[in-house]
Order: C-alpha cells, then structure tokens, then sequence
C-alpha cells in the first residue's frame, strides 16, 4: 500500500536501476541492507548517497514497511560510511528530503552525506 500522498514505488527511478547494477555508480560502501555511492553532481568537497537496497519512497515508508533489521542495518550504514569517510571528526551533515516541497528528486528513501568543508547554515531564514 503506497504511503499517503506518495504514488506507488517506481521499479525503474534511478536509485532502483543502481541497485540492479544497470547504471554504474562510483560505491564506497555496500552491505545487505544499503549501498553508499558518490553523488554524480556533488554539493560540497564529499557529497555521498546512501540508499537502502529496498524499495523505500520515503522516510515514513521505510520506517513503516521494513523490518527492523533493514532500518537499523541503514542506519548503521549511514555510520559506517561516514566513519570510512574520515567525517567523524571534523564534522558532516545528514540531510534527507521528502517530497517535492522538500525537493526530493529521486523517489527512492535516500539520505546524503555532506563533509570535507565548513558546511555553514544549513537554512537561510526567508521572509
């Protein structure tokens, strides 16, 4: 059952095309649970995707149709790669978006990496 508001998983979105290794994708982490791939149009020095290997739209479709294993797996990964990455201790951002508001492009639960510079603010207040 799709989340609310969210369409049915698309098998062919890009994410699900680099998991089935029909779109090649430069990986620095892959276990069970997720796979981690530098992002093709980077944001900052290290920008890195972290995707689980499930078909996930989202955050609350993740947590509400995985098991436990796969979303504590994920998350693990996140950590695992940021630690292999070397981020741990000059810092790094987690950031992940939902939805077209939030400008969520790949309709694939996702969450991306940010490091190897001071990263500033993250929003800059509008008004």
């Amino acid at each position: 059952m799709p989340v609310k508001g969210l369409g049915a998983y698309d098998t062919n979105n890009i994410f699900a095309r680099i998991l089935r290794g029909e779109i090649p994708s430069r990986r620095v982490y892959e276990d069970d649970f997720a796979i981690a791939f530098h992002d093709i149009a980077p944001q900052a020095p290290l920008h890195v995707l972290v995707i689980p290997r499930g078909p996930y739209i989202s955050l609350a479709d993740f947590t509400a149709k995985a098991s436990e294993a796969e979303i504590a797996g994920f998350f693990r990964a996140v950590g695992s790669v940021a630690k292999q990455l070397d981020l741990e201790t000059p810092g790094y951002r987690i950031l992940a978006n939902m939805g077209e508001d939030a400008g969520q492009e790949v309709p694939h639960f996702h969450v991306h990496l940010f490091g190897g510079k001071r990263l500033g603010a993250m929003l800059v207040a509008q008004g």
